[in-house]
Formats: structure tokens, sequence, C-alpha cells
């Protein structure tokens, strides 16, 4: 995918996901050459009764008046980080021509289901844009997975297509995210570019570190660093029918949420510090796997660049090299881009086409049935 001839623009890409603990967003400016320069960035978390709020709503565990009041809830923060933004670095508001927002997806149903004796995929971002263009002051794109799914596609993974545009295919590498969901991307000159969840990246880590710990998250694999790996365990959780299902394929905490959990933990060994270093076992296992099953039999790897929260794990990257010996492990912070905001600028690039009425789906990776222009704009 080229963009050529195309008037550059100065955006704001925002990004908050599985792990609901608050939004990214970077100030990008995007030519019409395939170039982009990251002007400035900033992330706000969200309080802990919101989190607390998105994930039981996330679990299912939420009613329409949750939703409802999430949804202007979740955009006013969303709003609040874009100004912050744009505060912090003296921008004018009036030279930024929009936002792109990802919004936090609170439910997302890939593949049809039936409902009310009718048979639809689905999936919902809540973090309405008619609130952030209002508040912000700025044209507001938004609602990009919808028409994908609209058009026979999961709705999902939609940053194969920035990663098109950032890597090219040049090389065979896979663009590996390790957030709540760990998801890859394959770049091949010797094939056309495909992506799919691997399954879970932090989500069930978080959770067994909340439960047994009381913290958010293993900060740089520390705890997971001081327990053994149960093999026995980690090969009944190897077991997941999701893991066997081939591209193009999505998930979330539809699956691996906390039921999920809990049920998994009746099989799981005393020691907490063992489950934390077996789950981050099985979120290494389960990428590496994946390759084997649906990567190499189409291409080989030369090497693999790492995103999202994992990419400070240290003991889940300790885990992928032994696991991939050959093969070399980078992360985006090695191509000059922070891997916190990677994402953002991801949907900057999406909200870019979408302004200039330019296909930014790719069908190969989330199996739409041809290509269309994703999202919806609430001008300023």
């Amino acid at each position: 995918m080229d963009l050529i001839n195309l008037e550059s623009k100065i955006c704001i890409g925002m990004m908050s996901g599985t792990s609901m603990d608050g939004i990214d967003a970077c100030l990008v400016r995007i030519g019409g050459d395939n170039s982009y320069q990251i002007m400035g960035v900033h992330s706000i978390e969200y309080p802990l009764q919101v989190r607390q709020a998105l994930l039981e709503t996330a679990n299912g565990r939420g009613f329409t008046f949750d939703i409802c009041s999430l949804n202007f809830i979740v955009a006013k923060f969303f709003a609040q980080c874009a100004n912050e933004l744009v505060n912090k670095y003296g921008i004018d508001r009036e030279k930024i021509d929009f936002i792109a927002s990802h919004g936090q997806t609170v439910y997302h149903v890939p593949s049809p289901r039936e409902y009310a004796g009718v048979m639809s995929a689905s999936t919902l971002q809540i973090g309405d844009l008619s609130v952030i263009a209002q508040i912000t002051g700025i044209t507001t794109v938004g609602n990009f997975r919808p028409r994908d799914i609209a058009a026979g596609g999961q709705g999902a993974p939609l940053v194969p297509f920035a990663d098109e545009l950032i890597f090219s295919r040049s090389q065979k590498r896979a663009i590996q995210n390790i957030g709540g969901i760990a998801n890859v991307t394959i770049l091949s000159p010797d094939i056309e570019t495909f992506a799919y969840d691997c399954g879970p990246g932090n989500m069930l880590i978080d959770f067994c570190v909340r439960k047994f710990f009381n913290k958010t998250f293993d900060k740089n694999g520390e705890i997971a660093q001081k327990g053994q790996v149960d093999e026995k365990w980690l090969k009944l959780l190897m077991e997941e029918p999701y893991y066997q299902l081939p591209p193009p394929k999505t998930t979330g905490r539809e699956l691996f949420n906390d039921e999920y959990a809990l049920n998994m933990l009746k099989y799981a060994p005393q020691n907490p510090y063992n489950i934390v270093a077996t789950v981050t076992a099985l979120t290494a296992r389960t990428i590496v796997d994946s390759y084997k099953k649906f990567v190499y039999p189409k291409t080989a790897l030369d090497e693999i660049v790492l995103g999202g929260g994992g990419a400070y794990n240290k003991t889940l990257i300790k885990y992928l090299r032994f696991l991939l010996p050959d093969i070399s492990i980078k992360t985006h912070a090695d191509y000059g881009i922070n891997d916190k905001y990677k994402e953002a600028l991801a949907f900057a690039m999406l909200g870019y086409c979408t302004v200039n009425r330019i296909a930014n789906n790719l069908p190969s990776c989330t199996g739409a049935k041809s290509k269309v222009v994703m999202g919806e704009i609430a001008y300023s």
C-alpha cells in the first residue's frame, strides 16, 4: 500500500487496548509518501473505578446503563488525553487536522453467532466520537472495526495495515505485539501479508498478578523470574481449542476473561510464583507454537520485532529467546518507534486513510471479502 500524492496532515492517534489500563496518544505528521514524523506522545491512566467498571463490563457483567455511561465517560478521558497532549507540546489545535481514536473495546464477536434467532458477528468500541470532537474542538475519526465486519471480516487485526507502511515487506519479519492479547503481523516478500491473534498476551498474567500479588502487572517480569514453569499445567493450558484454529482469527476478553482465568487456576500449582511463571510461559509458547503451525509452512522468519507491554517483560523475552534461538528478536525501539505508542501511531495512519477515502483494511488479515474504507467521522 502506498499513500502517494496526498496532502500532509497533522493528527493525533489514540489507543486503549485490552489491558484497559489507560490511553496512549501520538501526535504525528503523516505525509503523502508513506512518511511519518512523531511530534509528541502522551498517556493517561483510567481512574481505578473506571478501569474496574470497564473490566466488569468486558467480562460480561455490565448492564445497558453501564455501557451507555461508559461510552461517554471513556470519550471524556480520550478528549482529556488529547487536550493534554496538545497543551504539552504547545501545538495550535487549529493546525491539527483530526484525531483518530480506536476507542475502548468492550466486546468483540468476530465470527457469526446466533442471537435472537439471527446469525451475526459484531463488535463494540466505546468512547463516543461526538463527545471527543466537542470537547477537543478537533474533527474525530473512529469506530473502524464495524465496516470490516460488515464486509465479512473479523474486524481485526487492523494494525497490519500500518505495519506494511512502517516496515514494508522487504524482509521476512514477524511484527509481534504483546498487549492484553498477543497478535502478530507476518511481512515477507514471498507472500501476501497476513496476521492473527496468537492468544493471551498479558491478560492472564495480569489477572494472576492482581489475584496473588495485588499488583496491576508483572513489572519487568520480576515475579515470573522467581518462579518455575509447571510443565504439566502448561501442557493442559495448551489444549485450549483456540490455539488450533487457522488464521484469520481474533480473540479477546470474550474468551480469555476472568471466568476463564478462574477455571484454569483450578488445576494450577500452589506456589503463586510458579503460577505467574507458567502463564508467562504460556504466552511465549502459544506465540512460538503458532509460528510453527501457521507461519513456517508459508515463509521463514529472519527477525521478530516486539511491541506492547510484553516488550518490557524480561522473563517473557527470555522464554521467547529460548524457544527461538536462531531468530533475531528486536523491539520497535530498535527502529526508532516507542513500543508503547506504536498502536496509537497505527490508528493515526488508519484515520489518515479514512479522511482521504482510501481503503484501509487488509482482507488477507481480517478475512473481509473486499477492501473497504473503515472509520466514521464526527466533525468539529
